[in-house]
């Protein structure tokens, strides 16, 4: 048998020609997959903690973060709001926070690890509805027996200056408090847990 009449020049060029397309393919391929297995920005942001000033936060005042796609409420609580707290154990049903989601440092009836600072996510524990903010004492729609704290105007259940809810209402549980620490006096970061910080 007799190669007369192949180009060899003409084969070597096809062979690479071919090589490279098919290493081209291979790159266009394999870029899109492996960064399927990076998080995406959004994914990272759904997780990722969250810095929240409380510098310029007065007593009786709250800001409202978003973490986890959740609000989370950080008031700053009053003297008289801190001196109530200890008068509402028997109205409420879970005084102790027993039941209640919650790191394990945070003072169980302030619920908080500074105790004029309350960090809880904004989410009634019933049905999902987000309770308001209601921190002034015995307002006409609310009844003289109120103290301050969260109503959520859904199916209206009630929750003290500290989240803990009130006995006999729809929510069965206090609000969550998320982890969260201090980076300093005025920083709080949450979704990291203060153990760990």
């Amino acid at each position: 048998m007799s190669n007369d009449g192949v180009n060899n020049g003409r084969r070597r060029f096809l062979v690479a020609a071919t090589s490279v397309v098919g290493a081209a393919g291979a790159v266009g391929v394999a870029v899109p997959f492996l960064g399927s297995w990076v998080p995406s920005a959004r994914a990272k942001a759904a997780g990722a903690p969250v810095r929240v000033n409380v510098s310029k936060l007065e007593p009786g005042q709250q800001i409202v973060a978003e973490w986890r796609g959740q609000p989370v409420f950080v008031s700053r609580r009053t003297d008289e709001a801190m001196a109530i707290l200890a008068e509402m154990d028997s109205v409420l049903a879970d005084p102790e926070s027993k039941a209640s989601v919650q790191p394990d440092y945070v003072d169980p009836k302030t619920r908080s690890i500074r105790g004029d600072v309350l960090v809880v996510v904004g989410i009634c524990t019933h049905l999902g509805c987000s309770p308001t903010f209601r921190p002034e004492v015995a307002p006409a729609d609310l009844g003289a027996d109120w103290k301050g704290g969260y109503f959520c105007p859904c199916h209206s259940s009630r929750y003290d200056m500290s989240g803990r809810v009130f006995r006999g209402q729809p929510a069965p549980l206090n609000l969550p408090v998320p982890p969260h620490s201090y980076e300093s006096d005025d920083i709080i970061v949450i979704g990291v847990d203060q153990e760990t910080a």
